[in-house]
């Protein structure tokens, strides 16, 4: 609602809040939004019950890696000639568009502008340090707790702060770490769809790209790990996938999007992409 009047913008007002350029990105084009496989997966993201949260968290954190990791490589390593399709010139600072750009905090904790490139070198060196980090992702099964069946037995009174992760020995920082992990895989895909999306569709993997980044969206709003704000360089894209029924109506993803704005990327598209 547009505080200075009472009123309710309309989609194309939202829309060009956005600020996207006057040639829109190609992956907000319907027909580029299609995924490898169909199905809901949402399933793959709301937690079994008997699995304790921290756990469900772990294992998201560590499989959504494994799958970023992929296609990060696949812009960052170089080729025998020494080139890399994601390279200082072609991407001087970790942006996502014009209107968004992410530093990194150098050893004096100042936030600092650099190279894609190296940015995504420090990702890859941070993600995967935290996960082989034992006390913050143990990983001794004897320590694997299961969630608590109300109807089969009743929790025991715990003393002290609680916290997510808790009970399978997760410390007390877990979901923090975990959010800020999110974050930063947040920031590397929505680096691969603003800058790199043309290579993903040339090397016919698009589609491939499209599936992991939607269940990793359906996974950080429905556990928590990215808040809406963070959020906001990819906005036009999860309004289209509401729209296009990629996100269920009910799930956390739905609730942010602007079905509105959806319909009408659609609408500019041509209509909706055929099956």
């Amino acid at each position: 609602m547009d505080p200075n009047n009472g009123s309710i913008p309309s989609a194309e007002e939202v829309l060009a809040s956005y600020h996207l350029p006057q040639v829109k990105p190609q992956w907000l084009n319907c027909n580029y939004g299609k995924h490898i496989v169909k199905g809901n997966f949402l399933t793959l993201s709301a937690k079994p019950k008997t699995v304790e949260m921290g756990e469900w968290i772990a294992h998201q954190v560590v499989d959504h890696w494994r799958m970023l990791i992929t296609f990060i490589k696949l812009v960052h390593d170089r080729e025998e000639d020494g080139s890399s399709i994601c390279n200082s010139r072609k991407c001087p600072k970790m942006s996502a568009g014009a209107s968004h750009s992410f530093t990194w905090l150098n050893s004096r904790l100042q936030p600092v502008e650099i190279p894609a490139y190296e940015y995504l070198s420090l990702v890859q060196r941070y993600i995967s340090g935290k996960i082989d980090d034992g006390n913050l992702f143990p990983t001794d099964p004897a320590g694997v707790s299961f969630a608590d069946n109300p109807a089969f037995c009743t929790p025991l009174p715990e003393t002290g702060p609680d916290w997510i992760g808790k009970r399978s020995g997760f410390p007390q920082n877990f979901m923090e770490t975990c959010q800020t992990i999110f974050r930063q895989m947040f920031r590397v895909y929505a680096h691969l769809y603003w800058s790199h999306f043309e290579d993903m569709f040339c090397l016919n993997l698009e589609k491939s790209m499209n599936s992991c980044f939607s269940h990793f969206i359906l996974t950080a709003t429905t556990l928590g790990l990215l808040k809406k704000s963070d959020l906001e360089p990819m906005q036009p894209l999860i309004d289209l996938w509401a729209a296009l029924g990629t996100f269920p109506q009910g799930c956390k993803a739905y609730e942010i999007a602007n079905i509105s704005v959806g319909h009408l990327l659609i609408q500019k598209a041509g209509g909706p992409p055929s099956s």
